[in-house]
């Protein structure tokens, strides 16, 4: 059984956690982070919700099922690299547009994808662990 220190301090870290795993996301393209590092750190604040209040609580919090999170990414990371074939030809060939001024690129949604699968990956694996570890 957990602490009660743990289940009560689980769900604001849980948040901080989360906001940092977006923010290691988002700084990937400059600066090291990106899709996979970002992912880990999500699955890492589900991982410790599961811990402090069960597994049901953390399947709770996460709307989705693992699996399903992995699909939707690697369908982002696909969808990431058709653009490259209509321009230059090749696949994963990543554009990077201006609009207002602020450099968007494709690669974006390629490192969505990566988080999306990461952090489905290993929740799939954690969550079964845990399953297994209250019988």
């Amino acid at each position: 059984m957990p602490s009660v220190i743990l289940a009560t301090m689980a769900r604001p870290f849980w948040v901080i956690m989360l906001a940092a795993s977006v923010y290691i996301l988002l700084r990937g393209h400059n600066e090291p982070g990106g899709g996979f590092v970002g992912g880990l750190m999500a699955a890492a604040a589900f991982a410790m919700l599961a811990f402090a209040n069960g597994v049901d609580a953390a399947r709770r919090a996460l709307y989705f099922h693992p699996v399903v999170l992995v699909g939707a990414g690697v369908l982002a990371a696909i969808v990431s690299g058709i653009p490259g074939l209509f321009t230059t030809g090749s696949f994963l060939t990543h554009l990077w547009p201006e609009v207002a001024g602020i450099k968007l690129g494709t690669t974006i949604l390629f490192d969505i994808g990566v988080y999306l699968v990461v952090l489905g990956g290993v929740l799939c694996l954690i969550l079964r662990l845990y399953e297994d570890d209250d019988e």
